[in-house]
Parts: C-alpha cells; sequence; structure tokens
C-alpha cells in the first residue's frame, strides 16, 4: 500500500523556495492590482494585516534565543588544544576578511543607495524609530555587558554577542580540564548548549514554512501602498549585493592569493565544484563534505589543516552574509527614510563581524542576522512599522542573495584554509602546477 497523504502535502512536500517566491510575486501582482482601486487598500490591510504581523512576532520570537545558543555552541566548540599557530591563523583570516565584506557591502550601498526614494510607511503612517547614534567610544564600551541578564531580558544585541562568545570560550577550556569531573561537566554543558541551538535551528525550519504566507501579505501590502515603483529597488538590492561579492572575490581572495604567490584563476578552477554546490545548495554545511573533498584533493589541502579550517569556516566565517548584511541594512534605512549615519554604519560592521561567529551555514540564516543587525542599529522590527515592510522586500528575495552569499561564504573558507597551508609549507604544489599555475613558487 502507498503512504498515506496528509491533507497539506501539496504544501509542506514542495520546495520551501518556491513557496516564498510564489508569496513575493502574487503579493507583488495582488498589491499592484490594488493599486488601481485605492478604496480597496485599507480594507485588505485590514483583513490581512494579522497574518503579516504574525509572522514578524515569529521572528522576533526566535532572534535572541538563536544568538545566545548558536554563539555559545559555537565558540565552545573551537578546542584549545587546536588554538595553536594554524588556530590563529585562520581565525585572524575570518575575522579580517568578515570585516572587509561588510565594509565593501556598506561602499556600494552608499554609492548605489538602493531604497532611497521609496518612502515606505507602516500602516498607520509608522517609521521605523531610529535611536540616537551614540558615540564610537560609547558603541565598544556597550559591547560588554553590565548584567548579562538584563541584556538578555532587553534584547540589547551586542552585549549578548559578547557575553556568549565568552561564555562558549570558557566552556572549551573547561572541557579540556585535567580534573575529569569538571570536564565531564563542561561536556554535558556543551551537549545541552549545541542542543538548544539545534533546537532553535528545528524552530526556524517551522517558522520558515509560514514564511510564503507571510511574505505574501506583507509583499502585497507595501505594493499596494507604493505601487510598481517597489520592483526597481529590489533589483538594486540585488545587484548591489552581487557586485559587492564579485567585488571581494577578485581582489580580497584574488589579493591574498597573490601575496602568497597562488593564482585567483587557478583556485577557482580547483575550487569551482564546491563553488557550484554551495550556490545551489544555499548551505555551508551542506556543502562541507564536497568543501573538503575538494580541498584536499584539487587545492592541495592537508587534512590535518582543512578538517579544522573548514568546519570552523562554515561556522564562523561568513564574508556573502556580511555583504549581504550591510546592504540590506543601508536598503532598509534608505527604504524608510532614516538612511545610517556614519556610526551606525561602523555598528554594523561591529554586529556583523561578531554575529557570523556560530551562525549557522544553513540557508536563510542570514536574514535571522540581518533582524540582529537591525535591531544594534536601532531599527527596529515592530508589527505595522516601515521598517517589517521593508524587511518583508527583502525577506522576498532572501533565496536569490543567499545563493550569492552562499557561494562566496564557501569560497571563502577554501581560500583561507588554502593560505594557511601555504604559510605552514603544508600545501601540495603539484596539484597547482597540473593546473598551468604560473604565479606559483614550487621552490619552497
Amino acid at each position: 500500500m502507498g503512504e498515506k497523504q496528509g491533507v497539506m502535502d501539496w504544501y509542506f512536500k514542495t520546495n520551501l523556495l518556491a513557496r516564498i517566491l510564489i508569496g513575493l510575486v502574487a503579493g507583488a501582482i495582488t498589491g499592484i492590482a490594488l493599486g488601481f482601486s485605492p478604496e480597496m487598500v485599507k480594507p485588505f490591510v485590514d483583513n490581512t494585516k494579522f497574518f503579516g504581523d504574525l509572522f514578524i512576532r515569529l521572528l522576533k520570537m526566535i532572534v535572541i534565543p538563536v544568538i545566545l545558543f548558536s554563539l555559545v555552541a559555537g565558540a565552545a566548540s573551537i578546542a584549545p588544544a587546536r588554538l595553536g599557530r594554524v588556530g590563529i591563523k585562520i581565525m585572524a583570516y575570518y575575522t579580517l576578511t568578515s570585516a572587509v565584506a561588510v565594509a565593501i557591502g556598506l561602499g556600494f550601498a552608499n554609492l548605489f543607495k538602493p531604497g532611497s526614494g521609496m518612502g515606505i510607511i507602516g500602516d498607520a503612517a509608522v517609521k521605523g524609530k531610529v535611536a540616537q547614534a551614540p558615540t564610537m567610544s560609547k558603541i565598544l564600551l556597550n559591547i560588554v555587558p553590565t548584567n548579562p541578564l538584563e541584556s538578555l531580558a532587553k534584547g540589547e544585541v551586542l552585549p549578548i554577542i559578547f557575553f556568549a562568545m565568552i561564555f562558549g570560550i570558557a566552556i572549551s577550556y573547561v572541557k579540556d580540564a585535567k580534573d575529569p569531573v569538571l570536564a565531564k561537566g563542561a561536556e554535558t554543558l556543551y551537549q545541552a548548549v549545541n542542543a538548544a541551538a539545534e533546537t532553535m535551528y528545528r524552530i526556524v525550519s517551522g517558522i520558515m514554512q509560514y514564511a510564503p504566507v507571510g511574505v505574501f501579505v506583507l509583499i502585497a501590502t507595501v505594493f499596494a501602498q507604493q505601487g510598481a515603483k517597489a520592483l526597481g529597488p529590489l533589483l538594486l538590492v540585488t545587484m548591489t549585493a552581487y557586485l559587492g561579492m564579485i567585488c571581494h572575490m577578485i581582489f580580497v581572495y584574488g589579493g591574498l592569493l597573490s601575496v602568497f604567490r597562488l593564482g585567483l584563476i587557478d583556485f577557482v578552477k580547483g575550487a569551482n565544484e564546491a563553488m557550484i554546490t554551495a550556490f545551489v545548495t544555499r548551505s555551508s554545511n551542506g556543502t562541507l563534505p564536497v568543501t573538503m573533498r575538494v580541498c584536499e584533493e584539487k587545492l592541495g589541502v592537508p587534512r590535518k589543516i582543512s578538517s579544522f579550517t573548514l568546519p570552523l569556516g562554515a561556522t564562523i566565517n561568513m564574508d556573502g552574509t556580511a555583504i549581504y548584511l550591510g546592504v540590506c541594512a543601508m536598503f532598509i534605512g534608505y527604504a524608510t527614510g532614516n538612511p545610517l549615519t556614519f556610526e551606525q554604519q561602523i555598528t554594523v560592521i561591529i554586529t556583523s563581524t561578531l554575529a557570523s561567529i556560530g551562525t549557522a551555514g544553513v540557508p536563510g540564516a542570514g536574514a535571522i542576522m540581518l533582524l540582529m543587525v537591525l535591531d544594534s542599529i536601532g531599527l527596529k522590527i515592530e508589527a505595522g512599522s516601515a521598517v517589517a515592510a521593508a524587511y518583508a522586500m527583502i525577506l522576498g528575495i532572501d533565496a536569490l542573495l543567499d545563493m550569492g552569499r552562499t557561494w562566496l561564504n564557501v569560497t571563502g573558507d577554501m581560500a583561507g584554509s588554502t593560505i594557511v597551508a601555504k604559510t605552514e609549507n603544508e600545501l601540495d604544489l603539484s596539484l597547482w602546477k597540473k593546473r598551468g599555475g604560473s604565479e606559483i613558487s614550487v621552490s619552497e
């Protein structure tokens, strides 16, 4: 007998990406159609507002738990014994390139100004409230919480990130304690936190099943109020993000590889299988087996290095996501009439770089990170607000952006692993010679 079909199988067993895109397109068409009958806009908004607000509240519900558990688990997974020379090198590479990436994203967003002039408003002409930008010294000081529990209760993103990282690193050290009782307790604590993080990812997956409905309502509302002019900014956001990603790969990865006399073209020839897999699957973790095989068999990175740097990179190296965060935060600021100040942009760089540590390497994780970044600069996602409407627009095209950012994330992991192996004189340069690499020095 065949497997019994559930009533909602037609929905839950179809591709989520396809459903979200259908929600986006259907919402845009509905909104544009409503624009031809202005008297229908308010009744539509009044009758559908609940479904859009529910989606926003579900997202807000999981932001703080995701930050806390994922960051603690990510930091605690780094064994102190492995934080030697290789660990320091790869951590420095990941941190530096992530900070540069978000700066590139902000740079392109300042150049193209996606969303400028849209003037999105909320249901009651409520614009996203922007917090008064503090001084740089205040920003840095506020990263350290005076009371972590109070920061959790208030949803203060940067202090939570800082505390979670410190707590996770401390767990990692206690796991290696000579006292077996302490070590066992820390391992149990790590397993509990890791399980909590995985539980949160499962909740996120469940919430995303509702995303097509939420996206449809929110996008329909935006287009009903803004008209077809919202299409142009969405295309501009996508173009800006991809230009930033391509620029980062050529000039940052290409530049770093050339410093160590490795050619970007030869690197891409060896890494392209993992790059394509990442683009299609939109998952750094899902691509990891391919990435590890490619690094060893085609890039010449020994397993003793790649087995440490690549899983770590899939967790904390999010250059593509960093560019996405910079571009999208700027878009939301411009679209709601609240362009980001210089201080807010610096906060975006700090938050994005720190938040990348522990972020799940799974499809859609960047959209959750964007909520964190927006919170840190005072652009609060409130039901019915302009910021919520602009965020919904980004979520509607998130899958398209996710493909690009995952491709760059995985490419960055491989580039970093290759560079570290070269500095350790562990890179198998014979594989590069077979691809005709002309920039490689084989005399080392």
